[in-house]
């Protein structure tokens, strides 16, 4: 049997990206000593060359931005779960060498929520219209049981988030972004903005706010997070999200389950930290 061990984060930029920290330290824990996670930066030009240059070697690919489409087309195959969105950030190469592609996001950001008690919501709302969002959607058809309104900058980007909600079987509703504090009416809260794009509305947090996943990370807490745990509500971020994820990858590419969470999390905060 060939022996796979290597595995690596792809996207552009990428220096930033915690995934390495995380998943070494899941293969430290599992005792998996000759397996290695490193980062590439590439983009979509440079994709193909380096998919095509996989190797025996190769377990699997995580994929950030902008890349998260871009690898579908050079797959054998995708799971339903990634299909439902059109985002790819999980690749397994198997011994026979087919590429399939997942997305942990999903299930990602709904273990994160379970894990801090929230596994059903009357309604809820999403901050923002991207990639993120629609993972959020694809999270929020199998936690909500009412609408999910989400707040957005554009018309072409209310658009697409009903199309989203058309397709995910989840009744969406959108509202411009400058009503964007009515969000917090909702006992669920999904931010997926860019840093600072949610700043001026820390000030509209009510005094009994329920949940908020801001998937951000770094700054962390965002401004609202910080506003939205002094009012006592339940705050996630962007790190929950990602160890979460992380724990799918490592689970999918190196057969090893339960992947070591506690690990994982504590790796991240202190490469956080120290930065």
């Amino acid at each position: 049997m060939t022996t796979r061990h290597r595995a690596a984060v792809l996207g552009s930029p990428i220096a930033h990206s915690l995934s390495p920290v995380l998943h070494r330290a899941a293969y430290a824990e599992l005792g998996l000593g000759e397996w290695t996670y490193d980062r590439f930066e590439v983009d979509e030009a440079a994709l193909p060359g380096f998919v095509a240059r996989l190797d025996t070697d190769w377990a699997g690919l995580s994929l950030t931005m902008p890349l998260k489409r871009a690898i579908i087309p050079l797959l054998d195959e995708i799971t339903g779960t990634a299909r439902s969105v059109e985002a790819v950030n999980t690749v397994v190469r198997g011994e026979d060498g087919r590429l399939t592609g997942d997305n942990t996001d999903i299930p990602g950001l709904v273990a994160a929520l379970r894990e801090r008690g929230v596994e059903k919501a009357a309604s809820a709302a999403v901050l923002g219209a991207g990639a993120t969002a629609s993972s959020a959607l694809a999270a929020l058809a199998g936690i909500c049981a009412g609408e999910v309104t989400a707040y957005v900058r554009s018309a072409g980007r209310a658009a697409e988030m009903r199309e989203w909600g058309e397709r995910l079987g989840v009744p969406v509703r959108t509202a411009d972004w400058s009503r964007a504090a009515e969000a917090f009416e909702a006992p669920l809260v999904i931010s997926t903005t860019p840093a600072g794009a949610t700043d001026e509305l820390a000030s509209a947090v009510p005094d009994r706010p329920g949940t908020l996943f801001d998937v951000l990370y770094e700054p962390w807490p965002t401004p609202l997070a910080a506003a939205w745990a002094g009012r006592g509500g339940t705050v996630l971020g962007g790190l929950d999200l990602l160890v979460h994820q992380a724990v799918l990858q490592v689970e999918r590419m190196t057969g090893h389950a339960p992947a070591p969470l506690a690990a994982m999390r504590a790796a991240g905060e202190a490469a956080l930290a120290s930065r």
